[in-house]
């Protein structure tokens, strides 16, 4: 009996695993096939800044049925019917934009879950292997990642009371969101951003709830796993294939110049 959702990113945040994964958006099959046997342990398909949608992503995360990869889903939006779509196809769980309240959060639980927890509507697709798995909606519930973006200066204010919301799993920052709304775009070295990671990150020890961030290079990776955050994104398709290239370009250029 195939089985699609297994739960698997839902466990490792439980148990506070330190994972790495990055961002899709490009819209070929097969940079998921490849990047998904170089040990990653999640991939997010973006949906709100990329051309994906949902008959691509059903598409693209076929192949990682044969990986020990979780797909998880960045929605557009905190909507139910964004969500629902997107955990139809088979996502193990969805990243949800702009969470900047306790209600914001609650929202996107209940768009997760089934009744009677939620108001999440019957009707899988791949999620339940097109009906081959009858275990899928007894399971479902317990399986399903809600990771929330915590990326405003609302959110940083309301984050000790978002991130004890029931069901919320992580919180997911994205460092240039934050940086803008805090009025200081680009400047992570700046005290004012520097005091809105440290307080995200006391939020969640407080309520048990692991961090994930964006980072752009290994160094900053590194600094951040220090820091305390668990889920550590290594950039995206588009980053890791421009920063191949042009090193190696470099590189050669300088060696035979």
């Amino acid at each position: 009996m195939p089985q699609f959702v297994k739960g698997r990113m839902k466990q490792l945040l439980s148990e506070h695993k330190l994972t790495f994964g990055t961002w899709i958006s490009l819209t070929d099959s097969d940079v998921v096939d490849m990047l998904g046997h170089v040990g990653f342990d999640w991939f997010v398909f973006d949906t709100e800044h990329s051309p994906l949608n949902t008959p691509i992503i059903q598409k693209l995360i076929q192949p990682l049925s044969s990986t020990e990869v979780s797909p998880l889903i960045r929605v557009a939006w905190n909507d139910p019917v964004l969500i629902k779509l997107a955990l139809d196809v088979g996502a193990e769980g969805v990243v949800v934009p702009w969470v900047n309240t306790v209600e914001d959060a609650v929202r996107a639980v209940k768009a997760c879950r089934y009744p009677p927890y939620g108001i999440r509507g019957f009707g899988p697709r791949r999620a339940a292997a097109y009906g081959l798995d009858p275990t899928y909606a007894k399971r479902a519930n317990d399986s399903i990642a809600v990771i929330v973006q915590i990326e405003t200066e609302e959110a940083i204010k309301n984050a000790p009371e978002i991130l004890k919301v029931d069901g919320v799993d992580a919180y997911f920052i994205g460092p240039y969101d934050l940086s803008c709304s805090l009025g200081v775009p680009g400047e992570f070295e700046s005290e004012k951003f520097k005091n809105a990671i440290d307080a995200v990150l006391k939020a969640g020890k407080q309520a048990d709830k692991p961090g994930g961030i964006w980072t752009d290079d290994p160094q900053t990776a590194v600094k951040r796993i220090k820091q305390g955050f668990k889920m550590i994104d290594l950039s995206g398709d588009i980053g890791i294939l421009l920063r191949a290239a042009k090193e190696w370009l470099e590189i050669v250029k300088k060696e035979t110049a």
